[in-house]
């Protein structure tokens, strides 16, 4: 079988915005390759190794392909998904010099030859993230394993931004806590929470095609009665529910812990929404957010109630944790 490969060159900070246009424009699978600056420092820290070299993409740049099936109106799908990342610019989003190309690939050039990329890699002290095709033997008792078949629809969950919010997690998970996940994709922050401690977490997306993937993978890690997953938005549920209130969806409003791995844009959004499902002194982790947009991030929490804890950062992207008060 062939598929049509569309190339898209842009930069890191629209990558996300960018592979979702693609989604929702058909495509059945989606890769994305961000800058290998050749003088990047890789991170060690937890004995992660790689396999290939950095590549040469500039830094800031990503290139993105989709890919869609034979019969697919290519036209069509470039006018959309150029008139959509043109109307990016309106909420700030710099997608650079954006070039865009088709070529004709057979099937087995992509569908799987990605998974031999995906290797286990150790994220923090205690939780590594290992495909399911994969072997591997924990290196210690405190080491949690996170078993994950993204699919071509969703990330490895080895982006910065999802590493670096599994490690804050890591730092606010004590044990017990009640936790919803918002925007959840492949489920891996909910996984990881549970992993870490937590006693449910109820896992929430728009994407239908994400919340199939995140039921999956939690049935994969053997968490089906302890994780939730719900297509629908945080906003929906809260205005659905009373304060102390059983949601029907394993946790009781108001809970410990929100956290969200999104685009800033999309985290200013639903602030208040946010600090109307935390307990009062609950923690709110904000991931996704490209160093350009942490003052606007920083600010809006402020002015929504929060206090900023802390910040935690893996190349260009931050990690906010903010406390309700």
């Amino acid at each position: 079988m062939y598929w049509h490969e569309l190339t898209i060159h842009t930069t890191e900070e629209s990558q996300e915005m960018i592979s979702n246009f693609l989604h929702e424009a058909g495509a059945g699978g989606v890769a994305i390759e961000e800058s290998g600056t050749l003088n990047k420092k890789r991170d060690t820290s937890y004995g992660q190794w790689y396999e290939h070299d950095l590549n040469d993409i500039p830094e800031g740049q990503a290139v993105i392909q989709g890919y869609f099936a034979d019969g697919t109106d290519l036209q069509a799908v470039e006018t959309e998904v150029k008139s959509r990342i043109d109307e990016l610019s309106s909420f700030h989003i710099d997608t650079g010099d954006v070039k865009m190309s088709w070529r004709r690939v057979h099937e087995d050039d992509w569908a799987n030859a990605w998974k031999q990329y995906f290797k286990p890699i150790r994220v923090s002290e205690r939780l590594t993230i290992k495909p399911t095709w994969e072997d591997y033997t924990p290196e210690s008792e405190i080491e949690k394993i996170i078993e994950l078949d993204p699919g071509m629809a969703f990330g490895t969950g080895t982006h910065p931004t999802t590493s670096l919010c599994l490690r804050t997690l890591e730092t606010v998970i004590t044990g017990g806590e009640e936790v919803i996940d918002v925007g959840t994709g492949s489920g891996i922050l909910a996984i990881g929470a549970m992993k870490l401690g937590a006693r449910h977490v109820l896992a929430i997306d728009l994407d239908p095609v994400a919340v199939a993937s995140a039921t999956e993978n939690v049935s994969l890690n053997g968490l089906s009665d302890q994780v939730t997953v719900r297509e629908g938005d945080l906003l929906k549920i809260i205005d659905t529910q009373n304060g102390d209130k059983d949601t029907g969806l394993g946790v009781t409003l108001p809970v410990p812990v929100v956290v969200a791995n999104i685009l800033a844009e999309i985290i200013v959004l639903f602030i208040e929404d946010v600090y109307k499902a935390l307990q009062p002194n609950g923690i709110y982790i904000a991931s996704g957010i490209y160093k350009n947009k942490e003052d606007l991030v920083e600010q809006e929490l402020i002015k929504g109630g929060f206090v900023i804890e802390a910040k935690h950062r893996d190349e260009d992207w931050i990690a906010i944790v903010a406390r309700k008060v």
